[in-house]
């Protein structure tokens, strides 16, 4: 026989566990069909998410499947399926992110590895605590942006938000030569200055490209 969620007991309905036992009473399937919010016919949300898990093997594994993939679970909409992978991404980017220790170039990479194959420049920072942790990404500038342009105050006020003790700078060259220009070190070397000023040290800047990235630490610069 089915049955909506409406109709089930209270007690054992997704949100109404959720707000009395907190999220982590929640079994994976009744997680996932808040986020689904509602089934489709024939099947309510818990079902469609007992069925999405089923096919992928695992929660775990949903990181790596596509739009075309989610679109393959009947009655599965564009709509719940952009949604779920919304909800996915924004999981693997807290889990990447906040809380982890960066303590050298290649950490700080794996960071800001979204970044790499961007079609347009991306200018921003990692802000960490004085123990080396993360405390988020930044994302300054976006699309063509000259560095002429770009001030230190600008930089370093979501650092000072942040209440940031160090930050990594980092952009992306789309062209793939991580290699920085004239212009990309004197602009960093302003924002360093600046830095200084408010006791926020200024680790690295990393350049990414689609085959590589520059480190200015790793390269003397810094």
């Amino acid at each position: 026989m089915k049955y909506t969620i409406k109709s089930l007991p209270e007690e054992e309905r997704p949100r109404e566990k959720l707000e009395k036992y907190g999220a982590e009473s929640l079994s994976d399937s009744e997680l996932l069909a808040i986020v689904l919010r509602t089934g489709v016919k024939g099947k309510n949300a818990i079902e469609l998410a007992r069925e999405i898990i089923k096919k992928f093997g695992s929660v775990r594994n949903l990181k790596e499947v596509h739009l075309q993939e989610l679109l393959e679970v009947k009655g599965l909409g564009k709509a719940k399926a952009l949604t779920l992978m919304a909800v996915v991404e924004l999981s693997r980017r807290i889990s990447s992110t906040s809380g982890s220790k960066v303590s050298s170039p290649e950490e700080a990479v794996s960071v800001i590895e979204r970044f790499r194959d961007r079609k347009f420049e991306t200018f921003g920072l990692i802000t960490l605590d004085a123990s080396g942790k993360v405390i988020n990404v930044h994302e300054v500038f976006k699309g063509s942006f000259d560095f002429a342009v770009v001030t230190p105050r600008q930089v370093l006020t979501p650092a000072v938000k942040d209440l940031a003790k160090y930050i990594i700078l980092f952009h992306n060259h789309p062209a793939d030569n991580p290699r920085p220009s004239r212009e990309d070190i004197d602009s960093t070397m302003k924002i360093v200055e600046t830095a200084r000023l408010l006791e926020i040290e200024v680790l690295d800047h990393i350049i990414l490209s689609p085959s590589g990235y520059f480190s200015f630490k790793e390269g003397g610069i810094l």
